[in-house]
Parts: structure tokens; sequence; C-alpha cells
């Protein structure tokens, strides 16, 4: 009896040390921990200049052509231009280009953008986010060859839309002039979902130049 009263002491001890234990990865099993995490930031570099401005400059329209065919045919812009994933309820989404003088600027908002006249009528026709902040997710819902069913789950495609506009925003948008942008002439190449009737296009470009 006394024996087992001196040992237990040890075993609880034992046992509270390797209840304390911290069992720690290799340097190797981090790596492959590592090497198989989602990133979206590294998907969407790794296929922009490769995949994205090509696909979307060959299949953008003038936006005047794009918008003028979805407001008579829907079925010939989305067949032409347009992109619609067939999971959920996403809109049609067109390639396009703008080519056109700034009507009005809205500099102030983390989600900035700029109006722009693409027929010489002095009135808006589309609006052009220019970051930071962009809304939606049109530059990945312009693509054909990025689909919902490569993903894990509904998280990590939002994700991946999201890293579409961070891309474009570190890559071009942050660059703008942000001042006396009004009266400027700009081109640029993305995309749009149709929009709702009385609503101005919401433009996202992959390519833009403003003022020449």
């Amino acid at each position: 009896m006394l024996r087992f009263q001196a040992a237990f002491p040890v075993l609880l001890a034992g046992a509270l040390a390797l209840g304390g234990c911290k069992f720690v990865k290799t340097e190797d099993e981090q790596k492959q921990a590592a090497a198989g995490a989602f990133n979206p930031d590294k998907l969407v570099a790794d296929i922009w200049d490769a995949k994205v401005v090509p696909y979307l400059d060959e299949r953008a329209g003038a936006f005047q052509e794009v918008s003028a065919l979805a407001a008579s045919d829907l079925n010939a812009a989305a067949e032409k231009y347009g992109h619609k994933e067939k999971q959920g309820n996403a809109p049609w989404t067109f390639a396009a280009k703008v080519d056109g003088v700034i009507v009005a600027e809205e500099t102030k908002s983390r989600a900035a953008y700029v109006d722009v006249d693409v027929d010489g009528d002095k009135k808006a026709d589309v609006r052009v986010s220019i970051g930071p902040a962009i809304r939606g997710t049109a530059i990945r819902d312009s693509l054909k060859f990025v689909n919902f069913n490569e993903f894990k789950n509904q998280i990590e495609w939002a994700q991946y839309g999201k890293s579409f506009n961070t891309h474009v925003n570190g890559l071009l948008l942050e660059k703008l002039p942000r001042e006396s942008l009004t009266g400027k002439t700009i081109k640029a190449t993305g995309a749009y979902p149709l929009p709702a009737k009385g609503q101005l296009p919401q433009f996202v470009p992959v390519t833009i130049t403003v003022g020449g």
C-alpha cells in the first residue's frame, strides 16, 4: 500500500507534464501545409497577364455596341460578349471597352468612381470603378475559364472574386490621379454586370488610361 501511494504522485506528475506538451510540426510538414493552403491572391496573380487581360481584350466590344445589343437582344449579347455561372443567380457579365470623357467623379469615398460619356452627349453612360474598394466581382464573373466547381465552397469562391479586385487596384488603380478628373479622356478594358433598369452599368477595368 505504501508503494502505491509513493508511485501515484510520480504517475500524476507525468500525466500533467504530458498534457502540457505541445506537438510541433516539423519544418517539412509546415512547408507542405503552407503549399497546400488556399491562396486566392496567388491564383489571380498567376493568370492575370497570361489569361485574364488577353481574354477580356479579345472578347470585349465597344461599350456602346455591347450595351445596345444587351438592350435589344440579351441572348445575342450574352453569346458574343457575356458570361454567367450556371450555379446561383448571378447576372450576365459583359466584357467591354470604354472610350470616352469623364463627366463626373467621386474620389472621396473608398469605393471611388468616375462617370463616363461614351457617345458625346455629355451625359454619363457608364460608371468606372477606380478603387481602392471595388464592389462586386465583375472580373471573376466575366471569365469563362474559371468556375465555381473548382473551389471547395462558397467562401473560397467569394475570396477568389475579391482577389481580382485587390490585384487590379494594387497594379493599376491606386496609381491613378485623384483630382480634377472631370473633362479628361479615359480608355479602359474590363467587365460589368447587367445593370438594373435605369441604373448606370458598374464597370471594373483590367486596363485603364486616364488623360492620355
